[in-house]
């Protein structure tokens, strides 16, 4: 009978089970597989291969991607009784009739979940000096809406924050799965402003910006920009982008 070649046991195993292991190469790397966390957008983690060119291929998206700047906004929903929120930067209008708007959402999420059941969101998009609310809402393990101050949305009963320069009431209207995201398609059924009663119509704060790994914020026009329309000047149309 041949000799069996045994390979060296791992975490003091019986050398005698080497015949039913595979290779030594194989054995010692079974650990290297592992997926690990990784903060694409604040408050979004997503697994990537732990292995160095993944993550290096996972930070170039980010950094490069992060070259968009976008604005912050804060998804909101009821669970039961009690509130419940996430930070969203990926946020955008979809189509006017029927008035719809996406929000993607992290797989991550533990929010998601409890909105989605719940059939309907709040997108409250964050003034300039919201920070700290952002930070909140894209944390885990703390009670997010300690110390918060809002009030129920009347089309869904979804939380309106203080102090947000918008809010976009919507009911679920699709949820489609993109790799390691929803894309949720929220159709609109009611918009509210400071001006509408939901805030101070006096506050001066700009928009809550994201741009390359950091907030940052405007409230100045680029120079020879044109100004947006406003209701008031309704014979000032938007350029339209086919």
């Amino acid at each position: 009978m041949g000799s069996q070649r045994r390979h060296g046991a791992p975490g003091g195993a019986d050398p005698d089970a080497g015949a039913s292991w595979g290779t030594p190469e194989l054995v010692w790397s079974a650990d290297a597989g592992r997926d690990v966390d990784f903060e694409l957008r604040p408050g979004e983690d997503v697994s990537v291969h732990d292995d160095p060119d993944h993550v290096a291929a996972a930070r170039r998206f980010r950094d490069v991607l992060g070259r968009f700047a976008s604005g912050v906004t804060v998804v909101t929903g009821m669970a039961g009784d009690e509130p419940v929120g996430l930070t969203c930067q990926s946020f955008s209008s979809v189509s006017l009739e029927p008035p719809l708007v996406l929000a993607v959402v992290a797989r991550s999420s533990r929010a998601w979940p409890l909105i989605r059941r719940a059939g309907g969101f709040c997108v409250n998009v964050l003034a300039a000096d919201q920070v700290a609310l952002s930070e909140a809402m894209a944390s885990r393990g703390v009670d997010k809406f300690a110390g918060v101050e809002w009030r129920p949305s009347a089309g869904t009963g979804s939380p309106m924050l203080a102090g947000a320069l918008a809010h976009v009431d919507c009911t679920i209207h699709a949820a489609h799965e993109a790799g390691d995201h929803w894309i949720v398609i929220g159709r609109v059924v009611d918009l509210l402003t400071p001006e509408d009663g939901a805030g101070d119509p006096a506050a001066t704060a700009g928009p809550l910006l994201f741009y390359r790994g950091g907030y940052r914020t405007t409230d100045r026009p680029v120079d020879g920009a044109t100004v947006a329309p406003t209701a008031t000047e309704p014979d000032l149309a938007a350029p339209v982008v086919d």
